[in-house]
């Protein structure tokens, strides 16, 4: 999970012959099919609390000094105009009947005794001491030189067809993990080069597909859930093409983390600048230069949409390659402009922090080396973290509309106590404080509000998630351990950082997760997979599920009220779409439906949905990249982001 992207090969290839059942068509299937799971067994308690050992943690290794390249990076070329692609291509034959009831892939037979279904959470195991001794994490190493940008400030010419977009691989980790698994470091180039348009409109779909019975909060849970959210079905859910980014060129890999949608931008970050565009048009409406390459971002935006960020103070150059992520500032994404820039020091020597969020209206910083917190609109420093007598530090914060929590790290570094701390945003005061298991060397953070925690305990789950622990934020006490076997369950962690999960949601009190890629039902329905639901109160499964489809795999994104926002990427001869999930009863309903044109077909599987930067909002989807790497091929078309819209 924390090794650098590949190179994406292409969008998928056809099956030897036509799915059966049709493409897309997502049928009715008994609750315990493929992906239902199954009870639970009872969460198990709240482990005792453990006295830290008071061995002191080893120092901090310095960062490796990257490599320089032998030449500066090259201006990407403005697109060209090929010729207009051909029609989407109809699927050989027509679609056969589905396998005799009873031969269902997924369902027992009659004379079958009955097995847990695929996604059954299985008892978790007891927690032992972490394998092998953890290494200090090194501060990031972003990429470095580059020439001074020219930008276009109209939009390039329309472009149809002949598109190969170029994605990055692996779960959505830091910039700073990427950069330092890869033990390279990149040429920073411009972003922003241009866009590209298409009219290409989405093949017809039906509105809505059903999935799985209707289902309810266990009596300590959620019971029922909300009206839904604000995402609404247009009048034709067919999009189109809005605009396409072209990606630099780049000699290794090199972080973009960043990207905001508004009801009138969307935002996407450079290396050495972030840039505001129409969120319709992709016109740019605002350039922010930084002084030195961006190092981290967060998600988390306020209602008037500011956020924050963090960057280098200067440009790296061959005698000083990496100036360390130092800088943390507020931006307004409507503006283009810096609210505030602030740094702190340990002892004489500024830190350079790991990651940024927002809490509240508070910017937390964690690092190593400790952290602080400021004031979002004026930046007043609120408060910074200390070393305790028992050698606890704060390992990083995580953030959300209104709450802040904090991992702490307490005693030796081969057998760590890990905690979770509800914190007062504007004190930095922890409210509650719930004590992960022995056996745990990371916590992650998936939401805030409400607090769910995910861990790979005992190395378990090979540095994926063995586990999800919802914690009663006022109290610090369990309400549930949900075990999630690694090779069932899709959503992921990065190895290192608080608040680095993608493919995975909470909320209205539950947690929805994607099961694993698995044959779909029929010999050429290809690779599909569930989104499933457990209860935040009690850890049981909820009944039903949403599936994905024939040659589909569905992705949580955010929530969406009390519903849930999911992207699915499509088979071979088919776009992506996006679905509202109902959170009570996991029926779907198509939002958008994406052309299934080759050229943008082959742009749009470029993004990884376990590493691409995935906004929904007003009917418009955008896909990103966080990460950039060099490409085999410099004939094929990259993509730094795309944009689809309906109506």
């Amino acid at each position: 999970m924390n090794q650098p992207p590949q190179p994406p090969n292409g969008p998928p290839q056809p099956p030897n012959g036509p799915p059966q059942g049709g493409f897309g068509a997502s049928k009715e299937s008994p609750a315990g099919g493929y992906g239902a799971p199954a009870p639970a067994p009872a969460p198990a308690p709240a482990p005792p609390g453990n006295n830290p050992p008071a061995n002191t943690p080893p120092g901090t290794t310095p960062p490796v000094p990257p490599q320089m390249p032998s030449r500066a990076p090259q201006t990407p070329p403005a697109p060209q105009t090929p010729p207009p692609a051909g029609p989407p291509q109809t699927p050989p034959g027509q679609p056969q009947a589905g396998p005799a009831q009873g031969a269902v892939y997924g369902y027992p037979n009659p004379q079958q005794s009955d097995q847990p279904g695929y996604g059954y959470p299985q008892q978790p195991p007891p927690g032992g001491p972490a394998y092998g001794f953890p290494q200090q994490q090194q501060p990031g190493v972003p990429a470095h030189p580059y020439p001074a940008n020219q930008y276009p400030t109209v939009p390039m010419q329309p472009q149809h067809g002949g598109l190969v977009g170029g994605g990055t691989g692996g779960a959505k980790f830091g910039i700073n993990a990427k950069i330092i698994t890869s033990a390279v470091v990149a040429i920073v180039l411009i972003v922003g080069a241009g866009f590209v348009y298409s009219s290409s409109k989405g093949d017809k779909e039906p509105n809505v597909s059903s999935a799985g019975p209707t289902g309810g909060g266990g009596k300590n849970g959620s019971g029922t859930a909300g009206a839904g959210g604000k995402e609404k079905v247009p009048a034709d859910t067919n999009s189109k093409v809005l605009f396409q980014m072209p990606a630099p060129k780049v000699k290794d890999v090199t972080g973009v983390n960043g990207s905001w949608a508004t009801d009138k931008l969307y935002v996407k970050s450079g290396v050495d600048a972030v840039y505001g565009y129409d969120a319709v048009k992709g016109t740019q409406v605002w350039k922010l230069p930084l002084p030195g390459p961006l190092c981290a971002a967060t998600s988390h935006v306020s209602k008037d949409d500011k956020t924050a960020i963090a960057f280098q103070p200067k440009v790296p150059t061959k005698a000083k390659p990496f100036w360390g992520c130092s800088e943390v500032a507020a931006l307004d994404l409507d503006s283009g402009k810096l609210l505030w820039q602030k740094s702190y020091k340990d002892g004489d020597r500024k830190v350079s922090v790991d990651e940024v969020t927002l809490g509240g209206d508070t910017v937390a910083t964690g690092s190593t080396s400790g952290g602080a917190a400021w004031g979002l609109e004026k930046g007043e420093l609120r408060w910074s973290p200390k070393v305790s007598t028992d050698q606890c530090e704060d390992a990083g914060y995580a953030g959300g509309a209104t709450a802040l929590v904090a991992v702490r790290k307490c005693g030796d570094y081969s057998s760590p106590q890990i905690s979770v701390q509800n914190l007062n945003p504007k004190t930095g005061a922890p409210l509650s404080t719930f004590k992960m298991p022995s056996g745990v060397d990371y916590a992650h953070i998936v939401s805030a509000d409400p607090l769910v925690v995910a861990a790979d305990v005992g190395d378990t789950a090979g540095g994926g998630i063995s586990d999800y622990f919802s914690v009663d934020a006022k109290s610090g006490k369990l309400r549930a351990r949900i075990p999630a076997e690694a090779d069932k369950y899709g959503g992921k962690c990065a190895s290192t950082e608080v608040e680095q999960c993608t493919n995975v949601v909470a909320g209205d009190g539950r947690l929805y997760v994607p099961t694993e890629q698995h044959d779909g039902v029929g010999d050429a329905a290809g690779q599909t997979n569930e989104i499933v639901a457990f209860d935040l109160g009690t850890g049981k499964p909820v009944p039903g599920r949403a599936d994905a489809g024939p040659g589909y795999t569905a992705y949580p994104v955010r929530m969406d009220g009390s519903n849930v926002i999911a992207y699915k990427t499509g088979p071979y001869n088919k776009g992506g779409q996006v679905v509202s999930v109902n959170g009570s009863t996991l029926k779907q309903t198509l939002l958008m439906n994406n052309p299934g044109d080759e050229s943008v077909r082959g742009a749009e599987s470029s993004f990884l949905p376990d590493s691409a930067e995935i906004r929904f909002t007003g009917g418009r989807l955008y896909l990103a990249d966080d990460t950039l790497s060099q490409y085999t091929s410099d004939s094929e078309k990259h993509y730094l982001a795309m944009a689809f819209g309906t109506g």
